[in-house]
């Protein structure tokens, strides 16, 4: 008998009707981008419902022009980019498309975000040549806003990449004093997935500004190019999507909350933890996009995808090869990366999608069972 095949991710982004009121606006309006209303109320409405309508927020067509345009309003006149080596290739190519080397900074074991400790060290060597720091909020978790503030007051450009970190909430953190810039991911595989997109928050409200100025060609009021820019605007059919998507989030979270529960019951059901397994330490309550865990330490990774694609099962390796082990980055400077290596040679990410059911999610854990 064919065993049911259960692929890593299934994207739902809203359906039609979820969205079909505001496309009639579109027709009515006849506005169909540059920041029209629907962006504008979208814009609006993330800010309140998720910002406590503090600092200001930007669209942005996507996470990786939300980080390039952060990385160039922000940088100061140096050499590198200091950044986890853990993250996706946007991060590191952001700073390029910036001018930018990146620098790379090995890990926390625990929370799998860049070690503050090592960064430190690489900050104090680097001195002026260091333009800006790109930590990556590793899989939604939440970083220390305190610490990374203390850089920008240190005269440091921080640009945090939250890619996966939309609907986390924040513990005890006040995200209106944060002078850098923090970009979020609205892409399809995310969990405020609304095909392409995302946005550019900051509590400094001159930057979020500017940066809109540079998704418009540059333009002023006056529709004069006044500074460096490029078409990095959502359309109007894009909000639509992301304000029906804004009607229903907090019923998807509720989905992706009751999966990560359901994961947890079950590597305690099959006593995973007890035989080495291990998951990551997480700050705040995040929205998981994927479920992320290590296997034993004398095991890889590939072993488990190979296992489980057999059973019918796919699974990923996010992030492995990390950058530093791809072709387009292994050239550029690090420190030791120890814990990247170790941490990217045992990761698996486990399939999460909204219409998973518990009885594929037990399925999925028990097939990890080493036999």
């Amino acid at each position: 008998m064919l065993m049911e095949y259960i692929p890593f991710l299934k994207p739902k982004v809203v359906p039609k009707q979820y969205y079909q009121r505001y496309l009639d606006e579109i027709d009515e309006s006849r506005i169909y981008t540059n920041n029209g209303p629907l962006n504008k109320r979208f814009e609006e409405r993330i800010l309140k419902e998720h910002f406590n309508h503090t600092g200001a927020v930007v669209t942005v067509s996507n996470a990786t022009i939300g980080l390039l345009l952060a990385i160039s309003q922000l940088k100061r006149q140096g050499k590198y980019a200091l950044m986890p080596s853990f993250t996706f290739p946007a991060t590191p190519l952001s700073a390029m498309w910036c001018g930018l080397e990146p620098y790379y900074i090995d890990i926390d074991p625990e929370h799998w975000c860049m070690d503050e400790h090592k960064l430190e060290l690489a900050l104090e060597k680097l001195g002026d040549e260091a333009a800006v720091v790109v930590p990556y909020a590793t899989f939604g978790t939440q970083l220390d806003l305190a610490y990374y503030e203390s850089l920008i007051r240190r005269g440091i450009p921080v640009v945090i990449d939250a890619a996966s970190s939309f609907g986390t909430t924040m513990e005890e953190q006040d995200l209106t004093s944060f002078g850098g810039a923090i970009v979020y991911s609205f892409h399809a595989t995310k969990s405020f997935g609304i095909g392409e997109g995302g946005i550019v928050y900051s509590g400094d409200l001159e930057l979020i500004q500017s940066i809109r100025r540079s998704t418009n060609f540059g333009f002023n009021e006056e529709r004069s190019s006044g500074q460096l820019g490029l078409n990095g605007k959502i359309s109007e059919y894009t909000a639509a999507v992301g304000l029906a998507t804004l009607d229903v989030f907090s019923e998807k979270i509720k989905i992706r909350e009751k999966i990560g529960e359901w994961y947890k019951e079950a590597l305690n059901d099959y006593k995973l933890l007890e035989s080495g397994w291990k998951v990551q330490a997480i700050a705040g309550k995040i929205v998981n996009q994927f479920y992320p865990i290590l296997c034993p330490v004398d095991q890889e990774n590939r072993f488990y995808v190979d296992k489980l694609q057999a059973l019918a099962i796919q699974v990923r390796t996010y992030f492995s090869p990390p950058c530093h082990r791809q072709k387009m980055f292994d050239y550029h400077p690090r420190t030791s990366l120890a814990v990247t290596e170790e941490i990217s040679r045992r990761i698996l990410s486990l399939p999460v999608w909204e219409d998973i059911r518990k009885e594929q999610v037990e399925r999925i854990v028990r097939s990890l069972i080493h036999e």
